[in-house]
């Protein structure tokens, strides 16, 4: 099978042929993959920034194939355990520790391979597990986000933000957001966001607080030095989920802004069976499409990766897997 093969730190990858994986066959299952998305963290284990890195491998968490005869979605978690609030120390996501899905085909396990919501394409579905997941918990596993919520959402874009913008306005939140770009914010009220502002501008973040009154629950994926200023939106009470780090550590945080507004901020990533399963519920009830910004063929798998690192996409890149 045809295969993009990561075979060193910032060596391009290889687009060559090579064979499934040895694999027991009472406890995976092979899909043949249609298409398959990229996500910041394939990016990164290019660079060599991720830990475990593993030569060769197929890299790729997110898949959308056939698997007997019906059209499914695969759940890139893998080993979270029983226990709903964190998962296990053998905890892993598909696509280093074992092959992923920038392939033809790739063996999971049968548990972890789920149907495809029945109203998206191929390659809208295969945009949603990863990303979809992660956004899920933050947002209600965590902050418990509903409707009349007043909800901040940083970063307008990337995967994750932009389906907790999609997942918030869908349960009646009213949902503001940032970018450094007016055009993204102008995307995100195209979808039903109510508005948002630039977060390089001071001035602009706080006419936003103005006219929102401030915000129940912030969904951040940054950190860094913008960090503080949302915590300078939020209401008494709010709650803040942070899933992600792009812009580094929290420098200059106010610490008495989370204590005498009684704020609760909470860690998150990526989610357990159980919330991959309601997720896709959520998606199939409310027919949420993810939003794909590019589409290549799957031999095209550098340039998409060049395309994550200059990151001007509004939505998903996702690689389309044979004809």
């Amino acid at each position: 099978m045809k295969a993009l093969l990561f075979t060193g730190v910032k060596e391009p990858l290889v687009y060559t042929d090579v064979e499934l994986p040895e694999y027991d066959e009472e406890t995976f299952g092979v899909v043949d993959l249609k298409a398959a998305a990229l996500n910041r963290r394939d990016y990164w284990i290019t660079r060599g920034l991720y830990p475990g890195l593993r030569f060769p491998s197929v890299l790729g968490s997110d898949g959308c194939g056939v698997y007997d005869g019906e059209e499914v979605v695969i759940n890139p978690s893998i080993h979270w355990g029983d226990d709903p609030r964190f998962y296990t120390d053998d905890y892993f996501i598909l696509g280093m520790t074992e092959d992923g899905t920038f392939a033809e085909k790739v063996a999971v396990r049968k548990k972890n391979i789920y149907p495809k919501p029945a109203h998206l394409t191929a390659e809208q579905a295969a945009a949603l597990p990863l990303a979809g997941l992660t956004a899920y918990r933050v947002l209600f596993s965590r902050c418990h986000a509903r409707a009349g919520d007043k909800v901040l959402i940083s970063g307008i874009g990337g995967g994750v933000a932009l389906f907790a913008c999609q997942f918030a306005i869908a349960v009646g939140a009213e949902v503001y957001v940032t970018s450094s770009l007016a055009e993204k914010i102008e995307k995100a009220v195209a979808l039903g966001a109510k508005g948002g502002a630039n977060y390089q501008n001071a001035g602009a973040m706080d006419a936003l607080k103005k006219e929102a009154g401030g915000f129940d629950v912030v969904i951040d994926g940054a950190g860094g030095d913008g960090f503080n200023q949302l915590l300078k939106m939020c209401r008494k009470g709010a709650r803040i989920g942070v899933y992600g780090a792009t812009a580094g550590a929290w420098n200059g945080v106010s610490v008495p802004n989370v204590f005498f507004k009684q704020l609760s901020i909470y860690g998150s990533t990526m989610g357990s069976d159980a919330e991959f399963g309601q997720m896709l519920d959520f998606v199939s009830t409310h027919k949420i499409v993810p939003v794909v910004d590019r589409i290549f063929g799957l031999q095209d798998g550098n340039e998409a990766v060049q395309m994550m690192k200059k990151n001007p996409q509004f939505g998903k890149i996702v690689l389309r897997i044979g004809e």
